[in-house]
């Protein structure tokens, strides 16, 4: 075997109410002057007065909600100067990827000094950074427990900060946040987290490790097996566990072996026409997952009966042909759009996206099969 490495949050929690009041561990992790973040819908409903209240019982307190999706340069230096402003000790953030995102690079810029343009990249973010506890409302981008921060730069440009320095000190899982996710939402970021435990097992990273497969082979059976359950019963405070519980796990996963071709062809669909990240992976990865499958058939054969236990391995060509085949038919039945043209994506965009995703060489390096930008160009064509 190999030798690998494997990095994750130092604490996790796990159970409903948690958030309800943070004025205890979470607190004391973050000192008297704390940084909230989060956006203006989770503000609006509701879900951050308990714990914003129980934190100003014991500490000074700073809320930034001005994130919004695709979180850009900007928001990420005016969350930092509102840190800097009061002077903060540490910072919590509770809503979706985007706002943890922020608050990791912000926390990263307040605790070190460093400039973000010394940051961007695989293991250029030096640190220290504020202390940090992540608090997810979704169950898809694991952010919580990923030592990456994508940030969008310029008009439609991804990138990514990445070091083990932004992990944060605490992870707090509270099903209770994801109850009130709308169905399209929770359709969309819960096939964001299957895309990242599929990715994360057939990456062709040198630290692709057992750690790493085995949460993900775990995550996708959570998610396979709540998924549509939770659409159908929105209030099933067990199955919005499993999908939160999932989401962490898949984040673990590819947090050391890292996604690849589905996410690098899904943030110029992001970043160019501002569609939702878990949408973007979803409208893209049965057609990368096709392009792949002559290298990956057996990665997708072992994975299948992981998500539909009715699949009973055949041939790993098969066997993928008709895992691939039956997740097309899983978006459908949530309610997913098919295809770009549905997303009004022009067919003419397909060659800009081709271009754009090829920027993203630290994910397209980790796909198992080698993707050209004519390659790019033809899924995003098949995908059309």
């Amino acid at each position: 075997m190999s030798g690998f490495s494997f990095n994750t949050t130092a604490g996790l929690r796990f159970g409903c109410g948690l958030s309800d009041d943070l004025s205890g561990e979470v607190a004391g992790r973050l000192g008297p002057r704390i940084l909230f973040v989060t956006d203006p819908g989770i503000r609006a409903a509701g879900l951050t007065d308990r714990a914003i209240d129980s934190l100003r019982s014991v500490a000074e307190v700073t809320l930034f909600d001005a994130i919004g999706p695709d979180p850009s340069r900007a928001m990420v230096m005016a969350c930092t100067d509102a840190g800097r402003a009061a002077d903060v000790t540490g910072i919590v953030a509770l809503g979706g990827g985007s706002s943890m995102d922020v608050a990791k690079v912000a926390a990263l810029l307040l605790g070190s000094g460093e400039d973000l343009d010394d940051a961007w990249g695989v293991g250029a973010a030096k640190g220290p950074r504020l202390p940090l506890v992540l608090i997810p409302t979704t169950a898809g981008t694991g952010s919580e427990v990923t030592p990456v921060s994508i940030i969008t730069v310029g008009a439609d440009e991804k990138r990514g900060v990445v070091s083990p320095v932004i992990l944060p000190d605490l992870a707090l899982l509270d099903p209770a946040l994801t109850v009130g996710l709308p169905g399209p939402v929770t359709a969309a970021t819960g096939v964001d987290a299957m895309v990242h435990a599929i990715e994360a097992y057939t990456s062709a990273s040198a630290n692709n490790n057992p750690i790493s497969r085995a949460l993900a082979m775990d995550a996708l059976r959570r998610l396979g097996a709540n998924i549509e359950r939770v659409m159908s019963t929105p209030d099933d405070l067990d199955a919005r566990g499993e999908m939160l519980l999932g989401s962490m796990l898949a984040g673990q996963a590819f947090a050391n072996s890292p996604v690849a071709a589905v996410h690098a062809l899904a943030y110029p669909i992001g970043g160019m026409f501002h569609i939702p990240h878990g949408l973007s992976n979803a409208l893209v990865l049965c057609q990368v997952m096709r392009f792949n499958a002559p290298k990956a058939a057996r990665a997708y054969a072992e994975l299948a009966p992981c998500v539909f236990p009715d699949i009973q391995r055949d041939g790993d060509q098969d066997t993928a042909v008709r895992f691939i085949d039956e997740l097309s038919d899983l978006s459908g039945r949530l309610g997913l759009p098919p295809r770009l043209r549905d997303v009004d994506i022009p067919f003419e965009a397909c060659a800009e996206m081709a271009t754009q995703a090829m920027k993203q060489t630290r994910l397209l390096v980790n796909n198992p099969r080698e993707v050209t930008e004519a390659d790019a160009r033809a899924i995003y064509e098949a995908a059309w």
